[in-house]
């Protein structure tokens, strides 16, 4: 541990010991400073919930008022003359009734949860205020008495502030321990905290326990600085000073809450001389951090302080990734097997959502140390049946079985520990913390100390070790550091896939990890999936259908929700019904279609040294290419060489640091994305980002709502229709309950809606079977004729076969313009250009 690690303990404890002196001096008392530093232990007891576990209480003033309460009713009915018991006991009552609520209130998540804790301190304050006889009503009641030794308000600061500080170095401890660093990943990600193995109910119930015995000991302090206790805390807008208080200093430092406090309190004094309204300032102050500065006053700072300090500036994450070549898996990530038969099977799965049969009776088995691939076009059922498997939903008939024991309908977590390991048909990881801090999450799920409170997470060396064997042997060694949010979508894959090999699964579950992988990846990581499979048995979901083939031991295909066939692979390629569904024509058969040009010798969209950052790293550098009418321009790439951001970048979602983008003539660049889309630029990213629970034509409604601008060509309904006929018989369902497919037409129908003339296309064929594949590429082919496109996609035939011409990208830097014609036919060029 060093200087740098406890800095901001050396700060609290330097603050603590001139705030006495500076307080006074500016003409406030002993009493201000001394409620500072109460203010400071209540705010940051707020914070374990609101800054770190990602749950915002709307009512933790209810803890302050208790814990004031029941030390002055205790002290007067049972220890007149002590401070110590009556906090002891203060702190138990508020432990116990802690417990209680936190178990009723967090039943419900998000806004629920915030309106629970509200409705908790409304009624509290109106048993406080009614309840006369014990509270003392709307007076309160004084008479709480202190140490004669502590009598002077200067000594009891002395104590106030060595408690505070007790308190600063216990918190400090528990967010750097196990136990603390589970509550970040709650707050990044609650569903992924529970697929790698935490019970996060209880976790989040320790949380509110420990938050509201921090603050309650506040309450505690408050009463015998005060000699008085009220309802006062417990009124509404008292709690709402708290989360103020919280939001301005900046929740996701340590010590910003304890920032807020102190500004808090000089704002209170300083202008209650000048007006009575003085909350009405604070609370807009309140607004206008969350609106222009979020991280508070902590953020102001830095923001401050940033042309004082050095800048760095990196490359994109994924270029320092140091890849290795496939290795078995290490022996401490394999679970031994304890049955003979197949490991993992499952009998007549059904569920419904609604109206929607989503698997209707899914039967199959997973042999050990073997690669079963289950495949079927888009919406067959097969995500649908590995969430049954996974405990994501309870499945309404059937049963799962793993080595032999009954595991239907487990949590979770619970089949997690059991032995079943997955990731997920869409990236799901802690996207705010590093790729080790992912990794050790997972490790630490199964560790005993998993819990613990006090020593430092990354003190544990067998976890440690652990974790840097993973990243080397996932290949993620040289970009431990970054987080697993800023990595290109491949890279992340590579993340999410290496979280569930660290939970030791028995089984591991793998939803399309070749998706948005670049070519040569996606050959390495396909190597590493059928090397784990003979360690580890894979049930793999996979739309790569020629890899799935040569790769696959076994093979399930699913349609409409059921088993079509069960068997080998040369069963599955054979089969005329699994042809006529699922497989299509074939991405060669359709290269190899010859299509026709409908480019305009006339310029559209023109990039002059672009630069664009992420942070510290520098993702564009100085890129220049330019977009005719009526082309189809292919950007390609190894993953993390900036194509994804070359795309925001245009749109506008990342704006440019420097350089020039001309859209028909005007300058674009550093326009606001919306701007840039009501001049004619249409946007389908990555993962379609649909309007969830609206249907199909609400979000095609709200795709051309403000794009009737005369910007491009107009496409209205049934001009789109023609386009995707498809989406007639779906006009009214909701967009999140369509297949991936049907869900890929939507995003591209609305990108293009009200007025078109440039639709960008991120990964548009990704995670689609064949079949879909191929009506999607024949789309695009039609929409040459009327407006340009940029298309990004990992699978090289057919982006080339469909583009006029092609920019490769590495490291953020264009390294090669032209036909995309001459990348088609020579095969020796594209290995050269493209990094194969």
């Amino acid at each position: 541990m060093t200087l740098r690690d406890i800095r901001p303990l050396l700060i609290a404890l330097a603050a603590l010991v001139i705030l006495p002196f500076i307080l006074p001096a500016l003409g406030l008392t002993m009493l201000s400073a001394t409620d500072v530093v109460i203010y400071a232990i209540a705010v940051m007891g707020l914070n374990i919930l609101v800054g770190h576990t990602g749950l915002v209480s709307f009512g933790h003033g209810a803890w302050f008022g208790i814990g004031a309460y029941a030390t002055g009713i205790i002290q007067r009915s049972f220890f007149p003359g002590d401070m110590v018991l009556p906090a002891i006991g203060a702190l138990l009552v508020v432990v116990v009734l802690a417990t209680i609520a936190g178990s009723l209130i967090l039943r419900r998540r998000g806004v629920y949860f915030s309106l629970l804790t509200l409705a908790l301190t409304a009624m509290l304050f109106t048993v406080a205020f009614r309840w006369t006889a014990l509270t003392g009503g709307e007076n309160g009641f004084g008479g709480i008495t202190r140490y004669e030794a502590l009598a002077d308000s200067g000594t009891y600061y002395i104590v106030a502030a060595a408690v505070g500080m007790a308190v600063l170095v216990g918190l400090w401890r528990f967010h750097h321990a196990p136990a603390g660093t589970v509550l970040v990943a709650i707050r990044e990600n609650e569903q992924r905290a529970r697929f790698i193995g935490y019970s996060t109910n209880r976790y989040k119930l320790m949380a509110f326990v420990l938050s509201a015995s921090v603050t309650a000991l506040a309450g505690v302090l408050s009463a015998y600085n005060h000699r008085f206790a009220s309802a006062e805390p417990m009124a509404i807008a008292f709690s709402g000073e708290l989360l103020a208080m919280v939001v301005i200093g900046g929740m996701r430092s340590f010590l910003g809450p304890a920032l807020g406090a102190l500004f808090y309190i000089l704002f209170r004094e300083f202008l209650s001389i000048y007006t009575a309204n003085w909350l009405l300032f604070f609370g807009l102050l309140f607004v206008g951090f969350i609106v222009f500065s979020p991280d508070g006053l902590v953020g102001v700072g830095k923001r401050l302080l940033a042309p004082f300090r050095k800048k760095t500036t990196e490359d994109a994450a994924m270029s320092a990734r140091r890849a290795v070549a496939p290795e078995p898996v290490p022996p401490r990530f394999i679970r031994p097997g304890t049955a003979a038969g197949p490991v993992l099977a499952a009998e007549g799965l059904k569920k419904s959502f609604g109206r929607i049969q989503a698997v209707r009776k899914a039967e199959f088995a997973v042999a050990d140390r073997t690669l079963h691939a289950l495949i079927g076009p888009n919406g067959a059922g097969k995500t649908s049946a590995f969430n049954l498997i996974s405990g994501m939903f309870p499945p309404d008939a059937g049963r799962v079985t793993l080595d032999g024991h009954d595991v239907t309908g487990f949590s979770p977590e619970r089949i997690t520990r059991a032995g079943i390991g997955r990731s997920f048909q869409i990236t799901n990881l802690f996207p705010g913390l590093s790729i080790e801090e992912n990794l050790r999450l997972a490790v630490q799920a199964r560790h005993p100390a998993r819990f613990g409170l006090w020593r430092r997470a990354e003190s544990y060396a067998d976890m440690a070790e652990d974790t840097t064997v993973l990243l080397r042997w996932m290949g993620l060694a040289g970009i431990e550091k970054a987080e697993a949010g800023a990595l290109s979508y491949g890279g992340q894959r590579l993340v999410d896939m290496a979280v569930a090999v660290a939970t030791r699964p028995r089984i591991l579950l793998l939803d399309e990890p070749l998706a948005g992988l670049a070519t040569a990846e996606r050959v390495r990581v396909g190597e590493l999936i059928k090397r784990v499979s003979t360690d580890i048995p894979v049930l793999l979901v996979e739309h790569d259908i020629d890899r799935v083939f040569a790769l696959a031991d076994h093979v399930t295909v699913m349609n409409d929700g059921e088993v079509l066939v069960d068997g080998t692979v040369e069963d599955a390629r054979s089969d005329a019904r699994v042809q006529a569904v699922y497989l299509g024509s074939g991405a060669s058969a359709i290269a190899a279609k010859p299509r026709q040009s409908a480019v305009v010798d006339q310029q559209l969209l023109k990039l002059d040294g672009i630069n664009t950052f992420y942070g510290k790293s520098h993702i564009l550098q100085g890129v220049t290419m330019e977009v005719k009418q009526g082309e189809i321009l292919a950007l390609l790439g190894r993953n993390g060489a900036g194509k994804s951001t070359l795309l925001k970048s245009i749109m506008g979602i990342a704006r440019p640091a420097s350089g020039s983008m001309t859209l028909a003539g005007e300058e674009v660049a550093g326009l606001p994305s919306d701007r840039i889309a009501q001049r004619g630029v249409g946007f389908v990213p990555q993962g379609r980002g649909l309007f969830a629970g609206m249907s199909v034509a609400e979000n095609l409604m709200l795709g051309r709502l403000k794009r009737r601008t005369g910007a491009g060509q107009h496409w209205e309904e049934e001009k789109v229709l023609e386009v995707f006929p498809r989406l007639k018989q779906r006009w009214r369902t909701p967009a999140d309950a369509l297949s991936g497919g049907e869900q890929q037409m939507v995003a591209v129908a609305r990108a293009l809606s009200g007025d078109t003339r440039l639709l960008l296309l991120d990964e548009p064929f990704e995670g689609l079977s064949p079949a879909v594949t191929e009506e999607l590429f024949e789309a695009f082919d039609r929409l040459r004729q009327e407006i340009s496109i940029i298309i990004v996609d990992h699978n090289l035939d057919l982006a080339l076969a469909l583009s006029d011409s092609t920019v490769a990208l590495e490291r953020g830097a264009v390294t090669w313009t032209g036909e995309s014609r001459l990348l088609r036919e020579d095969l020796g060029l594209r290995r050269k250009v493209l990094w194969l």
